[in-house]
Parts: structure tokens; C-alpha cells; sequence
């Protein structure tokens, strides 16, 4: 009897970790970029590409606070802020190849800061990752450091103890024009 007990007690917490696992994947929420800028806010395309911040009327500081303290999952492109080899400690999220090295700063709604729950292994800059955490509205500088320099990046979004995965593709992102010289950082590679 004891046996059969400690057997059913089992399975019952089997079956409630698996229950809660699943309640927890349906509380994420997939956004996409537009979701963290006001509707009425110029996308990249309308703004004629590169959208920047001085350009805008609010230079991109309106966030979206309907988002506050919930689990989002977001696709991007990964830029190091901290890094140690190909381990990055620290990395800037934005919605489309070049961003902040290689082209104007997309404003401030348009990048997330993103610090890793564990170091994330990256092959390259402006990897195409899916970002799992809680969002923070709210701005923040970063230094990133480029070929020409340092560069103060200012975030309007944060996500700490974040869960990060590499994707094929990011399904919102903003295509670069045909004479962009930066188009190379979108072609696939082998």
C-alpha cells in the first residue's frame, strides 16, 4: 500500500509540473515590434529608412506601458553591449541588421537591452535571437563600442534573466533598401 501511495503521489506531481510548464508557455506573449511603439508612430518603411529618433516627434520615447511586467517573447537582431569572446553577458535587441554600428540608432522604442540568464554563446553580430522575459519599460543607456568608437545607445525597454534562442529568421523585421551596403549582414550564410 505504501508503495502504491508514494507512486500516485509521484504522478500527481509529475502531472502538476507539467501543468504548470504549460500554463507558463501560455502566459508568454509574442510581440512584434510595433508593439512597443505608440500606433501612431511612423514605422521604419514610412519614415524612410533609417527611423530615427530625431526625426520623430517624441524622439521615440513614448514606450508602451500595457506591457509591463509581462513575459514577452520578441525576435530581433542581438548587437553586444558585453561580451567575452563569443560569450555576450549583455546585448542590444533592434529590429533590423546595422542598427546602431553600421546605421543611425533606431529610437529608443525600438531597442530592448537585454542581459541574458546565463552568458549567450553568439557567432556573430546581428544574430537573429528570440528573446524570452519580463519587460521593463523604461530608458537606459549603454556604451557600445565600435570600430570607430564609442557609442551611447539609449534603450527604452529592458529584459533581465532573459531566455534567449537563436532563430532563422525574424518575422517583423525591417528590410534594408535594394542600395543599402549593409545588405550583406541579411544574406544567408554557410
Amino acid at each position: 500500500m505504501s508503495k502504491r501511495l508514494k507512486s500516485c503521489a509521484a504522478m500527481t506531481a509529475v502531472l502538476l509540473f507539467a501543468a504548470s510548464g504549460a500554463d507558463a508557455a501560455a502566459d508568454i506573449a509574442h510581440i512584434f515590434w510595433k508593439d512597443l511603439r505608440p500606433a501612431t508612430q511612423a514605422v521604419a518603411g514610412e519614415a524612410n529608412l533609417p527611423m530615427i529618433a530625431s526625426r520623430l516627434p517624441d524622439h521615440g520615447e513614448t514606450l508602451s506601458l500595457n506591457l509591463q511586467d509581462k513575459t514577452i517573447q520578441l525576435a530581433g537582431y542581438a548587437l553586444p553591449v558585453d561580451r567575452d569572446g563569443d560569450l555576450v553577458y549583455q546585448f542590444l535587441l533592434v529590429p533590423w541588421t546595422g542598427a546602431c554600428s553600421h546605421m543611425p540608432t533606431p529610437p529608443p522604442n525600438q531597442i530592448v537591452l537585454v542581459t541574458p540568464a546565463r552568458p549567450y554563446k553568439m557567432k556573430e553580430a546581428y544574430e537573429p535571437v528570440a528573446v524570452t522575459g519580463v519587460l521593463q519599460p523604461g530608458m537606459e543607456k549603454s556604451q557600445l563600442f565600435i570600430l570607430d568608437g564609442v557609442s551611447i545607445v539609449q534603450s527604452g525597454y529592458t529584459v533581465r534573466k532573459a531566455e534567449v534562442a537563436r532563430v532563422d529568421s525574424v518575422p517583423d523585421t525591417v528590410a534594408l533598401p535594394v542600395n543599402s551596403p549593409w545588405n550583406f549582414l541579411n544574406k544567408k550564410k554557410n
